[in-house]
């Protein structure tokens, strides 16, 4: 059973929820009075509650999502209020659906999106993934972080070739790396308020860290969010070189480490908006005669589902007429095809601008 002092908890959040007149978020849109008494007294086999899937929402009622899944069985116990966050985010990823088995596809078929370096800025592609049986941040203990971090750094330990590089823990971590990794804009930061809201954030800095190979051209966050973020990326449009990369070392960190998969919602991580494939597939990307008309930039985008953001954050204008498109569909679909997309998308509108 739940403790009362959970179920008090639980009760002031949820009238705090309908309360708040200006809330728009999915959490507040979703949680019905019948979905919280239905699933207020639940519990995993791992100990979480309702009050951990939506506690960040509740505290931070400008939440776009405003939930997060403190285990992977959340996804199936919590599933009323999870699934139908997960259709209206995913475009329509229904209940009944399934998401297709990975498949990074044929790598040959991804190209310079700009050989003559006159529009892409940058390219990169990430993913996210969770260890095999392990909680999510907020039931993690210590103990587990610790153990977590020995097992993903020996492994990274045996990278070859390009992806070969240095492990930085952040506990202990001195200034003159630090700011370093500030520098490369590498390092990522305590103090997200909806991750401490979400109890996402304790023990730091143990168990947490950074890894990049000596090209910086790929880097590894360990225990922030996600368990795993990988992250590929280097100036220029070259897509398939920076996927294959992205690929190469995802293929040898999951032959010691299995990940967290689900037969129907794919591969699973804290944030229910980074299911599935996971992947996003980004350019910084210049486009004046284009850029004129954001709604016309927008709708060419949208037909190839990318979407258009200022480059410092999701909620940023261009700066200097750059701008950041990406993936935006994480289920239903493949990673190659998840990235072809994007691919497509960002011919096509250099195409557009050519033309202009």
């Amino acid at each position: 059973m739940v403790d009362p002092a959970v179920t008090e908890k639980l009760n002031a959040g949820f009238k705090r929820l309908q309360d708040a007149g200006d809330c728009h978020s999915l959490l507040k849109k979703y949680l019905t009075a019948d979905v919280f008494d239905k699933l207020k007294s639940k519990k995993t086999e791992m100990g979480a509650t309702l009050l951990d899937v939506i506690q960040s929402g509740v505290e931070n009622l400008d939440s776009g999502c405003g939930i997060y899944a403190p285990d992977a069985e959340s996804y199936k116990l919590f599933a009323p209020l999870f699934d139908p966050i997960i259709e209206d985010y995913h475009g329509g990823f229904k209940p009944t659906d399934k998401h297709p088995a990975s498949d990074f596809g044929d790598i040959s078929k991804f190209v310079d999106v700009d050989p003559k370096n006159e529009y892409v800025l940058s390219t990169r592609v990430r993913c996210g993934r969770s260890l095999q049986g392990y909680p999510f941040n907020p039931c993690l203990t210590e103990a587990q972080y610790k153990e977590m971090e020995t097992k993903v750094k020996s492994q990274l330990a045996t990278f070859e070739g390009e992806l070969k590089g240095t492990y930085y823990p952040l506990d202990g971590m001195d200034k003159s790396t630090q700011q370093q990794l500030i520098d490369d804009h590498f390092l990522f930061k305590e103090g997200d308020r909806f991750l401490q809201a979400a109890n996402a954030c304790r023990y730091w800095p143990t168990g947490r860290g950074i890894f990049h190979n000596n090209n910086k051209t790929f880097l590894m966050w360990v225990n922030e969010e996600d368990h795993l973020r990988i992250i590929s990326m280097q100036k220029g449009g070259d897509l398939k070189e920076v996927f294959g990369r992205l690929v190469k070392a995802v293929k040898h960190i999951e032959q010691k480490i299995p990940f967290s998969h689900d037969n129907r919602l794919g591969f699973l991580t804290f944030c229910p908006t980074n299911l599935g494939t996971t992947i996003r597939a980004s350019v910084h990307i210049k486009l004046p005669k284009l850029a004129a008309d954001r709604k016309k930039l927008e709708e060419i985008a949208g037909k190839y589902n990318l979407q258009v953001r200022g480059t410092a954050s999701e909620h940023t204008e261009r700066v200097g007429g750059v701008y950041d498109i990406s993936t935006k569909r994480g289920m239903g679909l493949t990673e190659f095809q998840a990235v072809k997309e994007m691919q497509d998308g960002i011919l096509e509108l250099i195409k557009i601008e050519k033309s202009l």
